[in-house]
């Protein structure tokens, strides 16, 4: 026996799921007999065997709690019908993807998308604001800093998907057809945080505090270049920059994305954004905060919708910068109150002082977007908001299981759990 199966059969998630096993025999078998005696002296019950079921319902919240602890270190073989069906691609259509942030939260939307086309990709992360669970066969490039494993872990095992934890500020040598680099954090927290690297990892999208309104591609933005968000809004305007270097001085066929507002499921519950607050403070019953009066503007799109934008944009053949977004727009104030709404909190709603250089208004003009690419959201605000409000809901009630999981742990010694 390897050191790598003594590990397995020794870890708290085997010796967990092989209870719960044993539990089932046992309440199986008093289901199809259940005045039967298990042995001379024992009968099971009714009471006892509800009481079994519970027991059961117990250690699937451990199981759950060790899968979320040990997910970094726990690697389980999947069988190959487990996956999902992809799309068969021949060899002169499959392509080889590059995804840098990949068990981020958009990046691991589009991991998703370009495996089901049955593309092979290369997922690259640091896992800083991504998680694993998010990933596809591509390559996902990603050194977790704000990815999560978890987020892309129902691909791992497969043939076509390859996981690297790695910084993309660092070099990373590989073949591949088509490279979607998405390993900028977006939350003010995450993206102040190391401001240097900011500069060196940023994504596309210009505007910064714009005095255009809507904002076309046309427009050279508003920046404050010294500001406390400078680090983001120029570390986008240089990438821009960078990508038309290559282009003219490499002939690099390039792609420029400018990405608006995106919200839905998988968006870290604690990365500070305006969404991901509104629905957790109202879901707590919490002050939901806004910064400044209110009135500011902002118009947000679903993920599905950006990573159809993203796709098609791709596989198109313009090289022009485009803008990916939703142009609903509606006042951070107008926002929070559509959020307590359908949360149906009995939340408040406070106002405190107004962040430095925080853009007054953000609006999308999309008509390129629809001309050369045909493409337009689908999803509204209010159905999005619903779809990432649930999955907010049981992130909320798996954490607050691991909560009860470590109360229980200090009641009962004899439960196992990783701290």
């Amino acid at each position: 026996m390897n050191h790598r199966t003594m590990r397995t059969f020794s870890s708290p998630f085997f010796l967990v799921f092989a209870g719960i096993l044993t539990i089932l025999g046992l309440l199986a078998y008093t289901m199809y007999k259940p005045n039967s005696v298990i042995s001379p002296k024992v009968v099971i019950s009714k009471d006892e065997s509800a009481a079994l079921k519970l027991e059961i319902e117990n250690l699937q919240r451990q199981v759950s709690h060790l899968k979320r602890k040990m997910g970094s270190n726990l690697v389980l073989e999947k069988p190959k019908n487990s996956y999902p069906q992809i799309k068969f691609q021949n060899e002169e259509n499959r392509k080889r993807i590059l995804i840098t942030g990949a068990a981020g939260f958009v990046g691991s939307h589009l991991v998703d998308k370009l495996m089901m086309a049955g593309h092979e990709v290369i997922a690259l992360d640091n896992y800083f604001t991504g998680r694993r669970r998010n990933v596809e066969h591509w390559i996902a490039l990603d050194n977790y800093f704000t990815g999560r494993r978890r987020n892309v872990e129902h691909w791992i095992g497969h043939p076509n998907f390859e996981l690297v934890h790695h910084d993309v500020v660092n070099p990373y040598y590989v073949e591949v057809d088509q490279i979607y680099h998405l390993a900028s954090p977006a939350s003010p927290p995450h993206y102040m945080y190391n401001p240097v690297k900011t500069i060196k990892t940023n994504t596309v999208e210009v505007y910064g505090d714009p005095e255009v309104h809507p904002q076309p591609e046309t427009y050279w933005g508003h920046v404050n270049t010294i500001g406390p968000r400078s680090c983001y809004d120029e570390g986008k305007r240089v990438a821009e920059s960078l990508m038309v270097a290559y282009q003219k001085q490499e002939k690099v066929d390039i792609r420029i994305a400018r990405i608006f507002n995106t919200f839905g499921p998988r968006m870290h519950m604690n990365d500070g954004r305006v969404v991901s607050n509104f629905i957790l403070q109202a879901l707590q019953g919490k002050d939901i905060t806004i910064y400044g009066n209110g009135n500011q503007t902002r118009s947000f799109q679903y993920v599905s919708d950006l990573v159809d934008g993203l796709f098609a944009l791709m596989n198109s053949n313009t090289s022009l910068p485009v803008n990916l977004g939703n142009p609903e727009e509606h006042t951070i104030t107008d926002f929070a109150a559509i959020i307590r709404d359908l949360v149906g909190s009995g939340s408040q709603i406070v106002n405190h002082p107004k962040a430095e250089d925080d853009p007054q208004q953000r609006k999308p003009d999309i008509k390129r977007a629809g001309e050369l690419l045909g493409w337009q959201p689908k999803i509204s605000m209010r159905d999005g908001l619903k779809k990432t409000i649930e999955y907010f809901k049981n992130e909320l009630a798996n954490e607050k299981s691991g909560e009860r999981m470590n109360e229980d742990k200090k009641n009962d010694k004899s439960v196992n759990v990783p701290e």
